[in-house]
C-alpha cells in the first residue's frame, strides 16, 4: 500500500516540477518580450538620433551600448524569476570589482576609447585614416562600443579594438575638404630646366580635377647626383587625390618626352688611371692587344 507520507512526497514533488516548468515557461516568455521590447527601443533610439542629423559613428556607438545595458537589465530580471537575489549578485559583483577591473581591463579600455572616439570625433564613418599604433589604414567602416571597423583598399574589414586607437596617433586623410598632390620627378642636368618648369606648370594648368584658386608651384628641390628634382606641386579635391596623383604622375612622364626632356637614371662615371704594372704589360703585348685592351677600357 502507497503510505500517506509517499502521497506527500510525491505531491510536494510535484509542485515543485511544476513551478520550476511555470517559471521556466514565464522566463521564456519575458525574454521572448524583452528582445523585441529591446529591438523596438533601439529602433526609436536610432530614429530619434537620426532626425537630430547625429553621425553614423555616433548612432552605432550609442545602439551598441543601449543593447548591452537593456540585456544586462532583461538577464536580471529573469534571475530574480529563479530566485535569485540580484542585491546579493550585484554586491558579490562590486567586491569583486577589482578582480574583474583586472580580467577585463583590455575591454574597459576599449570602453573607453570608444567614449573618447565618440566625443573628441576625430574621425567618423566614411573618413580614410591611418591607425599608426595598429599599424593598419582603410576607411572607416563602422564605430563600435569596443571595435572599430576599417575597410581596406584591397577590400578587407580590418577590426581594430578602440583602446589602440585613442592611445596612439592617427592621421584623417579624408578630414580636410583639399588636399595637395606632389608629384617627384627629376630631369638630366644638360635638359633646358626653365622650359621643363613651364611645360609642368602648364600641364597643371590644364588639368581639369587641380583647383585653379589655390597655389600650382614647379619648383627645384633637389640637385641630386644623377639629375636635378623637381616637385610639382597641386591641390584637388578630397575624393579626386588618388586619380588625380596617378593621373598626374603619367601626364608628368608624357609631357616631358613630348617635349624632348630626358628624365636621367641613375650613373657613375669611372675613371681608370693605369698603374705601372698595366703600362708594363702592354708595352709587352703586340699591337692587336694593346688595341684590344683601349677597346676594353673605352667600354667599361
Amino acid at each position: 500500500m502507497i503510505s500517506f507520507l509517499d502521497l506527500y512526497e510525491t505531491s510536494s514533488l510535484f509542485s515543485v516540477v511544476m513551478n520550476f516548468l511555470m517559471k521556466l515557461i514565464t522566463a521564456a516568455v519575458t525574454y521572448g518580450v524583452g528582445t523585441k521590447l529591446i529591438k523596438f527601443v533601439r529602433k526609436q533610439l536610432r530614429k530619434l538620433l537620426e532626425r537630430h542629423n547625429a553621425e553614423k559613428g555616433v548612432i552605432t556607438f550609442l545602439d551598441s551600448a543601449a543593447n548591452i545595458g537593456l540585456y544586462v537589465i532583461l538577464v536580471f530580471t529573469i534571475l530574480e524569476m529563479f530566485g535569485f537575489d540580484t542585491a546579493s549578485l550585484l554586491a558579490v559583483i562590486a567586491s569583486a570589482s577589482v578582480a574583474i577591473g583586472l580580467a577585463l581591463q583590455g575591454a574597459f579600455t576599449n570602453l573607453a576609447g570608444g567614449v573618447l572616439i565618440l566625443f573628441q570625433k576625430p574621425f567618423q564613418v566614411g573618413d580614410y585614416i591611418v591607425a599608426h599604433g595598429a599599424g593598419l589604414e582603410g576607411t572607416v567602416d563602422d564605430i563600435q562600443i569596443f571595435y572599430t571597423y576599417l575597410h581596406t583598399a584591397d577590400n578587407k574589414i580590418v577590426v581594430i579594438p578602440n583602446g589602440t586607437i585613442s592611445d596612439n596617433s592617427i592621421t584623417n586623410v579624408t578630414k580636410g575638404a583639399k588636399r595637395r598632390v606632389d608629384v617627384a620627378v627629376s630631369v638630366a642636368y644638360d635638359a633646358d630646366l626653365k622650359k621643363a618648369k613651364d611645360v609642368l606648370m602648364k600641364m597643371l594648368e590644364a588639368d581639369e580635377a587641380t583647383l585653379k584658386e589655390e597655389p600650382m608651384i614647379v619648383a627645384v628641390t633637389e640637385l641630386a647626383d644623377s639629375g636635378v628634382n623637381l616637385t610639382v606641386r597641386s591641390w584637388v579635391k578630397g575624393e579626386d587625390y588618388w586619380e588625380s596623383f596617378w593621373r598626374l604622375t603619367e601626364k608628368t612622364k608624357l609631357t616631358l618626352d613630348e617635349n624632348g626632356i630626358s628624365i636621367p637614371f641613375p650613373q657613375i662615371d669611372v675613371h681608370m688611371i693605369p698603374t705601372d704594372s698595366q703600362n708594363a704589360v702592354n708595352a709587352a703585348l703586340p699591337q692587336e692587344g694593346k688595341k684590344h685592351v683601349k677597346k676594353t677600357k673605352q667600354e667599361v
